[in-house]
């Protein structure tokens, strides 16, 4: 019988998660090769450990993501939400976003179908296209939720103004943006928008893509073959050194506090708010396991406090992604 985990809801949706959930993308040779046998398996302990929010994107192996997760779940549908994207196009043809009402369509229609599930959860738009009004998108996502296909919707590195545009078409669940120590800036302008609107902070990459938990990137050659992450700014030469000198400074108040890095970086994503909700991804039980060990460790605001001095907004060096990928966030 699966455990039960503290939960927080998804904006004004009505539906509640896990208050730790899973990102998927790990599953799709993002970080190196990946196995779907195993990835089976972790997503069945991630279920029997209580987490109830799974996070997929038709983007992530072209489709294959899904199709794991949709395979996976069967027979363990109940309780649980599944949510996915679309629009993502990862530069392809020199396009990094579709937001046209007809691509969301026929895009929600291909996810459902290798979820292998009459409804998704959470249906978000993984990229902004700048050459179509946000309400025009929105509007063919409502659509869908009118249509029962779709539960809730969501933004993925929506700006503000267009969070707030979404939002007066119908209502919107979730904005989901990388949150870390690390990388916050933008994020925390977003939140001021999510929380006056009643909307929640899917926060991925809450361990800084690595860079505050693991001792493998002090050396990029050693990550896996693959693995996005070599190309990332933030990764390379000089940036890699300083980001790497703010992470052992966070690492020595874990220690101190009893608790491993990655639960630190999580419990204080945790303490931002209750709307705030971290979907760290991992290939790995015993990690999946720690990461999870985050919801008993307790921050004060004295704590807190030291661990934004440690490492301030705006401290870390590098863009989160290569130039031309940075155009097509946060619009």
């Amino acid at each position: 019988m699966a455990q039960s985990l503290p939960q927080r809801a998804l904006g004004k949706s009505g539906i509640n998660v896990s208050a730790i959930g899973l990102g998927c993308m790990s599953f799709s040779g993002t970080y190196g090769p990946s196995d779907d046998a195993a990835a089976t398996a972790l997503i069945h302990d991630a279920i029997e450990a209580g987490i109830t929010m799974f996070d997929s994107s038709d983007a992530y192996g072209k489709g294959q993501n899904e199709t794991l997760l949709g395979n996976a779940i069967k027979g363990k549908r109940s309780g649980l939400v599944i949510a996915t994207k679309f629009g993502n196009l990862g530069g392809a043809g020199g396009k990094y976003a579709d937001g046209r009402p007809e691509f969301v369509v026929s895009s929600c229609e291909a996810s459902l179908k290798r979820l292998g599930v009459d409804v998704i959860d959470l249906y978000y738009a993984h990229r902004i296209d700048p050459t179509v009004p946000i309400e025009d998108t929105v509007g063919a996502m409502a659509k869908l939720v009118q249509q029962g296909k779709v539960r809730a919707l969501g933004l993925s590195e929506a700006a503000p103004s267009t969070i707030r545009k979404a939002h007066a078409v119908h209502p919107i669940a979730a904005v989901q943006t990388e949150f870390s120590l690390l990388y916050r800036q933008e994020a925390d302008e977003s939140r001021k928008t999510t929380r006056d609107l009643g909307i929640s902070f899917v926060a991925y990459a809450p361990l800084g893509r690595g860079l505050l938990t693991s001792d493998i990137v002090d050396d990029p050659s050693k990550l896996a073959d693959g693995d996005t992450r070599k190309r990332q700014p933030r990764y390379a030469g000089d940036n890699l050194k300083h980001n790497r000198e703010l992470a052992v400074k966070f690492q020595a108040i874990a220690r101190r506090k009893g608790c491993t890095p990655a639960q630190l970086a999580l419990a204080w994503a945790l303490a931002q708010g209750s709307d705030v909700i971290p979907i760290p991804g991992t290939k790995q039980k015993k990690r999946m396991t720690e990461n999870l060990g985050a919801l008993n460790v307790k921050l004060s605001e004295a704590e807190l406090a030291e661990i934004a001095g440690v490492v301030p907004v705006g401290a870390a060096k590098g863009t989160r992604y290569p130039e031309a990928q940075m155009a097509s966030l946060y619009i």
